[in-house]
């Protein structure tokens, strides 16, 4: 891959490519830039193997599509993604799948893991913030697939950021391209037992693999160890995890606890939701022990894929059950309920086709109707219509709020009157930091807000500054930072070009060279002074208070003669050392 990377230096005719910060088995991360807003962000290069797969790159699109759409604190935003087409060492053309992503300045938590175990509050508090970007995708709808310590930033303020959203799912539907790549599916230390037995996954199975990187803060180890990646995810399956304290004294019950309900194998048993984890951790802080279900593992064995050529996980299937012999019943009396059995479904259909239209259980059921993409008020009017009684329940998505996602039970499932059917109604969006936009051009800072679905105010705020030029931004309102929501109006204030000059007269001369040429102010002083008075003040600046030309010079006159002034004078000195004192001794 080295070499393909090597031959690209700029993406799109937009990314700059820069510095390996990051190497996976997947993919490379670079440094970058992006050219047109001027910013920087960091560039994730995937193996070519996986762009001629055209069902990876169908997938891949649509997985991008939907983190692009992801906005919260938590996760690490998606800016774009497409292909880059080059030459690899031999001469062929080659398509490099590529992600855009916000560039975040921290440090992985698989490195601090590295260091040693994290303390009982610093884990759990990371933990809470990868549960809080995982809440956010599952209300969304996106499952990671893929959460490991590798996947987690924690920038130096002690902000969690979770990234690859999606990619997991892209490749690990792409079976033709994976074995080609001769890649393992996610890792395998993190696996969830249901993904090893190769089942449908949902949120739990981030959960489950949440608690097994809390685990490893807590130990400064995984659970399951073992010499080839089958092994581990043998040991995800079949073995019960032990208890952190074991491996490592000091770690609380409670703690204990939490982390062994996460890891529990049926994914019934574990956490529902990344809400409950949470709030089962704060309680493991507060001293709180949770109940944790029997947890039985049942047997499995290893299915063979591929042949032992293939490097990509071998899926764990279960052992078919077989209980003890018993006597069977005669064949003539099986034979007999069989054909009794017939008889009956004859008689009951003859019975139904009878009854026609009349038929008593035509009127025992309704049918969910299809309302997705409706508002909610008209959902509820074609619900309740349909005999069905709705429960609206808010869910974070882009769509606009007010507009139902979907329904449960599903659309088009037959159930009985009066059944309760939940509308998802989307709330918007959920509120997010505004990005400092400080030092941008005017349509550099509107090009950002605008890409996080934000409205500039076309007026803009100017405002004095010692040294920006005139049209930089200098900051927004409200101030970065403040959280806000998509479709929120943003205003800017940006430089005027000029500085705004205090009123120095009678300060001391000291005093008013140092407000002068402050940084806030950034001027030269050139001093004159006048002996028809004393004391050290000043007397007069030729410039008047109020908004000048950035960098200038400004001249201050004060008094440095024999006497002491009970007035400033009233017409500025025309020489810088008046010679003739003033008569009444007064400094006039």
């Amino acid at each position: 891959m080295s070499d393909v990377i090597a031959s690209l230096d700029v993406l799109g005719d937009r990314y700059e490519i820069g510095e390996l910060i990051g190497r996976g088995g997947m993919a490379e991360v670079h440094r970058g830039r992006d050219r047109r807003l001027d910013r920087l962000v960091a560039i994730k290069l995937l193996k070519p193997e996986l762009g001629e797969d055209d069902d990876f790159r169908v997938r891949f699109r649509q997985e991008a599509q939907s983190a692009a759409r992801m906005s919260h604190p938590t996760v690490v935003r998606v800016f774009d993604a497409g292909e880059q087409v080059t030459k690899d060492g031999h001469g062929r053309t080659v398509s490099v799948p590529y992600i855009v992503m916000e560039y975040v300045d921290g440090r992985m938590v698989k490195d601090t893991i590295a260091d040693g175990p994290l303390s009982e509050s610093e884990a759990a508090r990371i933990t809470k913030g990868m549960l809080t970007a995982l809440d956010y995708s599952h209300r969304a709808g996106i499952v990671h697939r893929d959460m490991k310590p590798g996947n987690v930033m924690v920038t130096p303020g002690g902000q969690v950021k979770v990234m690859d959203f999606g990619i997991a799912r892209a490749v690990s539907e792409t079976s033709t391209s994976v074995a080609q790549t001769g890649t393992i599916l996610g890792t395998a230390q993190y696996f969830s037992p249901e993904q090893a037995r190769g089942e449908v996954v949902d949120g739990r199975t981030d959960l489950y693999s949440t608690g097994v990187m809390l685990f490893e803060m807590l130990t400064g180890r995984p659970p399951f160890r073992g010499d080839t990646a089958v092994a581990v995810a043998y040991q995800h399956v079949s073995e019960p995890p032990v208890a952190p304290s074991t491996l490592r004294p000091g770690i609380s019950p409670a703690m204990d606890s939490v982390v062994l309900k996460a890891l529990t194998k049926r994914k019934e048993e574990r956490f529902q939701s990344a809400d409950e984890f949470r709030d089962a951790l704060e309680a493991a802080l507060a001293g709180e022990v949770v109940d944790v279900e029997d947890d039985e593992p049942a047997i499995f064995t290893t299915g063979v894929q591929g042949g032992p050529a293939t490097t990509m996980f071998q899926v764990l299937e279960v052992d078919d059950y077989r209980p003890a012999p018993q006597s069977r019943p005669p064949v003539a009396w099986l034979w007999g309920g069989v054909a009794l059995i017939g008889v009956l479904v004859v008689a009951i259909v003859f019975w139904a086709a009878s009854q026609g239209p009349n038929l008593p259980i035509a009127g025992l059921s309704a049918t969910v109707p299809t309302v997705t993409g409706l508002s909610q008020d008209e959902a509820t009017t074609a619900l309740q219509e349909a005999d069905l009684s709705p429960n609206v329940r808010p869910a974070v998505d882009e769509a606009d709020a007010g507009t139902v996602l979907r329904t449960d039970p599903p659309e088009g499932t037959t159930v009985s009157p009066g059944t309760s059917v939940t509308l998802y109604v989307s709330s918007g969006p959920p509120p997010f930091p505004l990005v400092n936009v400080l030092g941008n051009t005017v349509a550099q800072a509107t090009a950002t807000l605008e890409g996080d679905g934000l409205v500039v105010r076309d007026a803009v705020t100017s405002q004095d500054h010692p040294t920006l030029p005139e049209g930089t931004v200098l900051g927004s309102d409200p101030t970065a930072g403040t959280n806000v929501s998509q479709g929120d109006e943003i205003g800017l204030i940006v430089s005027s070009g000029q500085v705004t000059i205090p009123d120095v007269v009678n300060q001391s001369i000291s005093q008013a060279i140092a407000t002068l040429q402050a940084p806030e102010v950034g001027y030269q002083v050139r001093q004159l002074f006048v002996t028809s008075c004393q004391g050290g003040r000043v007397i007069q600046q030729d410039l008047a208070p109020g908004s000048h030309p950035q960098g200038g010079t400004i001249t201050l006159t004060y008094c440095n003669g024999q006497a002491q002034p009970t007035t400033p004078p009233s017409t500025p000195p025309t020489e810088a050392q008046p010679t003739t004192p003033p008569e009444d001794g007064d400094g006039g």
